[in-house]
């Protein structure tokens, strides 16, 4: 929040007369009011609150302030509020956090009740507990009638249900958080909303988009460009470039923006890494109910662009070209865009590693999906599916799809999950009763003409196979590095992770190479092996695989690119 108090004038009786809410409040009850008021100057364009804060009672007194609301990854304007007006009393009312944003169209003048003493007043002011509950009602209201309105779908997708281009085109919109409408040929009563025309397309999916446009058969970056996302950055130089939009990059975005830094975050999908497919992370520090992956990260989002950060998604970054002596490394996009950086974060995270049963890659996309596919949730509804790996990534699907799927089964190589999965993962899943843990068994063929229907799935005990009908596989059997697109320059171990501070040192030692390093010094904590250059997240050797390691990781890495800032040529102004 970037409001500060003020230092002139305080809160006064005179104030609270002239606002609606206390007509006919007595003298005394508004000088409890204002001896607990705190006096908030704001300046144009500074936010008062942000949604999903610590809520609190606020008055305009003077000014002008604009509600906004977070819906898919932007902010809707609800309401201005004018001198006079009263607000925040519904989260306190439900005791949750903050359900819009509020920040100064103008030099603005607010006062502030804290929790506690909202709730003291309300309790001991007749009048004023029946004009709050009122008020509560009417905004609720408001802010149903503005969803309705502004979550209205952007594109309709024509495609068949076996279609794996469709089925990446439905992820990639849900995972960017912008709505659409999916509609399946072979299905009657979707048919009859598909144009006459595009019922027996030679090729599949078809976009239709609000202005009437088509697109058929899209890559995902045109599909970005059409529904509004951003691919391009709006400069070719900035001071900091974040390679990947997991937990780590994002923090990275949010703290190296938030800090003053130019900052550019590039992303292949979608905000959020494979974290942002987690159906409910329960041991993130701060969300004592669990959050999902998916509002978790765009959670962040909001942050990295609030700050001014600039979120490019559906690019690839297939090049990096070290700068010389302090000079301004080069990003290089998939379309050969040159961008320039003084400073880059590498946090492309992990990708999952493929599984090389027969048939798996034939089904791909068509009934067999890597991670946990949240968009086929539906699908899965009445019908049985398979889960692979032993990991809290499984574990958290396994939780997600039983909503929906009548059997939920866990394919474990080992004798069980209590080496690989948190504990209190295990403990929710024996209280599901569609879910059953398979130990020493392995898959080793997928079939099915167009889709899924059975897996060949083996006992490594006795080493017989058997054979079992399935809906649905999705795989969870861990992840690798792909960092082949960096230079040599920097080091990695034969995973392909990334090297960082010491262990640089280390594993140059090891492999009896002399120690490159230019600078006079030994690499940052973070830093690679290439001076400006860091690395945090899952890609880093040595990380723990954990979200919130990935968060401090990315927030770490904004001090140390600071430091490093200090001792090269400053920008030359242009």
């Amino acid at each position: 929040m970037s409001a500060s108090n003020q230092a002139w004038a305080m809160i006064t009786i005179d104030h609270l007369r002239g606002m609606k809410l206390f007509e006919h409040v007595p003298l005394h009850e508004l000088k409890s009011i204002a001896d607990c008021a705190a006096d908030i100057d704001l300046a144009e364009s500074d936010w008062l609150i942000s949604e999903g804060e610590i809520p609190s009672f606020f008055g305009c007194v003077s000014g002008r302030l604009e509600v906004l609301k977070g819906i898919g990854v932007d902010q809707h304007r609800i309401t201005v509020y004018e001198p006079g007006d009263t607000f925040g009393q519904t989260p306190l009312l439900l005791d949750s956090a903050a359900i819009a944003s509020v920040r100064a169209l103008e030099r603005s003048r607010v006062f502030r009740l804290d929790a506690g003493d909202f709730r003291a007043l309300i309790l001991t002011c007749p009048i004023l507990n029946g004009k709050i509950i009122a008020m509560m009602t009417a905004q609720i209201s408001d802010l149903q009638r503005d969803a309705i309105e502004t979550t209205r779908s952007v594109v309709t997708i024509v495609g068949p249900r076996w279609d794996s281009d469709c089925h990446d085109i439905r992820d990639f919109l849900f995972r960017n958080h912008v709505g659409f409408v999916w509609l399946d040929p072979s299905d009657d009563d979707a048919s009859a909303r598909i144009p006459a025309d595009l019922r027996d397309a030679p090729l599949y999916p078809i976009l239709l988009l609000h202005d009437g446009k088509r697109l058929t058969a899209p890559a995902l970056r045109a599909v970005a460009e059409a529904v509004g996302l951003k691919t391009e950055p709006t400069t070719d130089c900035f001071d900091l470039a974040v390679v990947g939009a997991g937990p780590a990059g994002l923090a990275a975005a949010v703290y190296g923006a938030s800090e003053g830094l130019r900052t550019v975050i590039f992303e292949r999908e979608a905000p959020g890494g494979q974290a942002g497919t987690s159906s409910r992370i329960e041991n993130y520090l701060g969300f004592p109910t669990g959050v999902s992956g998916d509002e978790l990260g765009k959670r962040a989002l909001y942050q990295a662009k609030r700050f001014g950060a600039e979120v490019i998604v559906a690019r690839d970054v297939v090049r990096v070209d070290p700068g010389r002596a302090g000079e301004p490394h080069s990003v290089v996009l998939d379309d050969g865009t040159v961008v320039c950086a003084r400073a880059i974060v590498v946090a492309t995270g992990v990708a999952w590693r493929k599984h090389d049963a027969p048939g798996i890659a034939e089904l791909n996309g068509r009934g067999v999906y890597y991670g946990a596919a949240r968009t086929e949730a539906l699908a899965t509804r009445g019908k049985r599916i398979h889960l692979v790996g032993g990991g809290n990534s499984a574990g958290q699907a396994a939780m997600f799809f039983a909503n929906y799927a009548e059997a939920v089964t866990i394919l474990v190589r080992g004798p069980g999950l209590a080496a690989t999965m948190s504990q209190y993962l295990i403990d929710e899943l024996a209280t599901k009763a569609n879910v059953t843990i398979e130990a020493f068994s392995e898959i080793v063929a997928a079939q099915g003409p167009d889709h899924l229907s059975a897996l060949d799935i083996r006992d490594s005990r006795t080493e017989t196979s058997r054979t079992v009908a399935s809906d649905g596989l999705f795989i969870f059997i861990g992840a690798d590095a792909q960092t082949a697109w960096l230079p040599d320059a920097v080091v990695r171990d034969g995973g392909g992770y990334v090297c960082t501070g010491r262990d640089v040192i280390d594993l140059l030692n090891e492999r009896k190479i002399a120690y490159p390093w230019p600078d006079g010094r030994d690499p940052f904590l973070l830093e690679t092996s290439v001076p400006g250059i860091f690395a945090a997240g899952d890609v880093r050797h040595g990380s723990i695989k954990r979200v919130a390691s990935g968060v401090g990781e990315g927030s770490m890495t904004v001090a140390f690119v600071h430091q490093y800032l200090l001792g090269v040529p400053a920008p030359v102004p242009t």
